[in-house]
């Protein structure tokens, strides 16, 4: 179980992520976001636990893709398979997402909603994860955003399985030290 907690003047998250699905409880005060990661820890696998409070729709919505992306980042086991690929048809909308939780960040989309597609960008950033999303079709931008959201879960289901292997890179573990 991992736990993150950020406070601002601007806002209040706390984000936790465990092994056990029924522990999801989600409640941003933003019913859209309260829908998406409802979706995402559905697809996922995990319970996610977030309460969030803020001044603003925008301040809310940001800092809890950066909690959470803090808390996947930290949730990943060191020897887990690391990338994961999922496409996801919803209706009139068909979204590809690609992702590698290597701790890189880069967010390529872009989503038809520049709140959700800078959801995603901050969350890319503070899970250290590369994320590419196509929104192949789609109309609707519900479903498009949704779609992205199941997608991205189910990519990181795939890449958060933990495998018998050491890290799953050439260069083996990365390291950082920081001296004084």
């Amino acid at each position: 179980m991992t736990t993150i907690e950020r406070e601002t003047r601007e806002t209040r998250i706390r984000a936790t992520i465990s092994a056990d699905a029924a522990t999801t409880a989600i409640d941003t005060s933003v019913p859209f976001l309260d829908h998406m990661l409802q979706a995402l820890a559905r697809y996922t696998g995990l319970g996610l636990t977030v309460t969030a409070r803020g001044d603003l729709r925008h301040h809310v919505i940001e800092d809890v893709a950066i909690c959470l992306g803090k808390a996947f980042a930290a949730y990943a086991p060191p020897a887990c398979a690391r990338y994961g690929d999922r496409t996801i048809p919803m209706d009139d909308a068909l979204v590809h997402c690609a992702l590698d939780i290597g701790g890189r960040p880069y967010y390529a989309g872009p989503l038809p909603s520049n709140m959700y597609d800078h959801w995603m960008r901050s969350f890319a950033d503070n899970a250290g994860a590369t994320i590419h999303l196509r929104v192949l079709r789609g109309r609707d931008r519900h479903h498009v955003v949704e779609a992205a959201f199941k997608a991205l879960g189910l990519a990181l289901r795939d890449a958060l399985r933990e495998t018998e292997a050491a890290v799953f890179s050439t260069k083996g573990a990365a390291t950082f030290r920081a001296e004084p």
